[in-house]
């Protein structure tokens, strides 16, 4: 299915594991509870589609479009997102245990209890994003950008490459835990 056009299509709960659907486009597209694990995503347009609680385990989606798309509750561990764009997604409660999100785009994303232990978000782009009560123990977040981020309750004990500087331009809260010698912005909403 490689650069298929399937806007709109419903595969809910559909067996994908290792597809090849390099290019495709899945606009709108409905895959809740789908096994994409090992599934070839690259460059596909994925925009506005539904993966609520899909399985994209060790998934090759880099440069992916997923803006707006929703992936509440879905696995996403060791999946190469590098580059991805996910704008306004919703990941709330996903599972990117050591994950490749370097250079990927997150701007206003919800990222709400999201499991990001041992995570590679080198240069990745967290702007707006809320990241409230998220683990990313280990997470390596060299040169993210984290401006208005919402870090409130968040876990980033043992991250690599963080620095104050970063911290001063995202929103932490007495529930946030920092690495040690980092201090947060605490706010009010």
């Amino acid at each position: 299915m490689d650069h298929a056009v399937l806007r709109g299509a419903d595969f809910t709960r559909a067996h994908l594991q290792r597809a090849n659907l390099i290019g495709a486009i899945l606009i709108e597209a409905r895959l809740d509870g789908a096994d994409l694990s090992g599934a070839r995503l690259s460059g596909a347009n994925l925009v506005l589609a539904s993966l609520e609680n899909a399985c994209l385990a060790q998934a090759d989606m880099e440069f992916a479009l997923m803006a707006k798309a929703r992936l509440h509750g879905a696995c996403l561990n060791a999946a190469d997102m590098s580059g991805a764009l996910l704008d306004d997604a919703v990941l709330t409660q996903a599972d990117l245990r050591a994950a490749n999100l370097r250079g990927a785009g997150f701007r206003d994303a919800r990222l709400d209890g999201v499991d990001l232990r041992d995570a590679r978000l080198g240069g990745a782009f967290l702007v707006g994003a809320s990241l409230r009560g998220a683990d990313l123990r280990g997470a390596y977040l060299r040169l993210a950008r984290l401006d208005g981020a919402d870090l409130s309750g968040a876990n980033l004990s043992g991250t690599e490459g963080l620095t104050q500087a970063q911290l001063d331009r995202a929103h932490c809260d007495s529930g946030t835990i920092l690495p040690e010698g980092l201090i947060g912005t605490r706010f009010l909403r």
